[in-house]
């Protein structure tokens, strides 16, 4: 199936077809989410938490995330893919924005990058959509800035902070993004800025009105367990079936079960007699 273009995603957003996103961050998750039928993917930031097990998404590097993309890119090669650029990596220029923006086409072969806030950053929005490069807005909870929102908290869940999210959502799309992600919001701030846009606007925590849906891989298949956001539903038990799995192993290791005689390679044709003859 050929990747999809953004082009597609906003006809997917007149008709009424919901865009499936999800985050990856290797190779074989990319080859899973591509066999599954996922519209984009998301290298995102979280792979600090989820990959690192660093305590949020702050220490994450460029670097990582290129080589993160790379390994996404090469496992989803018909799959819609974005990177998403750390904290510092766009907030300090505009020229540095663009220049790392460039880095994720250039070296990873993305197809957009996405960064976070509203109003605050739509210069670098415009200049990175300037540079020919397709952006992903991403409000409501911005986990890099979460430090000023008082901790990991959903926003909009009052009038006034309901019109701030309103006002970054349009300045996002009035900087040029193609698309924007909307985190922890409630449905009803989701469902209004969703309708009020003509950009697609996914959701993270946002309601099921959005225009299509993220989660977590590592969330979503029971992986990460330091915690789970209220908008996670895990779909299976991954960390319980491999740690069962492990339990298995050493068991089996312990009581001399494993490697049976089946998982052992055998000695040639008559080469186990001169062996025989010469070592016992």
């Amino acid at each position: 199936m050929p990747k999809k273009t953004v082009h597609e995603f906003v006809a997917m957003k007149t008709t009424g077809e919901k865009i499936t996103f999800l985050t990856s961050y290797d190779y074989p998750t990319a080859q899973f989410a591509e066999a599954a039928g996922l519209d984009m993917l998301l290298v995102g930031d979280s792979l600090g938490m989820c990959v690192y097990g660093y305590s949020g998404t702050i220490p994450v590097t460029m670097d990582q995330c290129i080589v993160h993309s790379e390994a996404v890119r090469r496992g989803a090669p018909n799959t819609f893919v974005i990177g998403d650029m750390p904290f510092m990596s766009y907030q300090s220029s505009l020229e540095k924005a663009v220049e790392n923006a460039g880095r994720f086409l250039k070296e990873a072969g993305v197809d957009a990058v996405k960064l976070e806030g509203g109003v605050r950053v739509a210069p670098q929005i415009r200049a990175i959509v300037d540079a020919g490069i397709v952006v992903m807005g991403h409000i409501g909870l911005t986990p890099q800035s979460s430090g000023q929102l008082g901790g990991h908290k959903a926003q909009g869940r009052t009038l006034e902070s309901a019109r701030g999210v309103v006002a970054d959502a349009l300045a996002v799309q009035e900087a040029g993004a193609q698309m924007i992600l909307l985190e922890a919001v409630p449905p009803e701030l989701g469902e209004y800025i969703a309708r009020t846009l003509t950009i697609p606007a996914l959701s993270i925590g946002a309601g099921v009105d959005c225009d299509g849906q993220l989660l977590i891989v590592s969330d979503m298949i029971g992986q990460f367990q330091a915690f789970t956001p209220k908008f996670v539903k895990k779909y299976c038990d991954v960390a319980g079936i491999v740690t069962d799995a492990m339990k298995e192993y050493v068991s089996d290791v312990r009581a001399s079960r494993f490697p049976a005689a089946e998982n052992c390679y055998r000695m040639l044709d008559g080469e186990k007699e001169r062996f025989d003859a010469e070592f016992k």
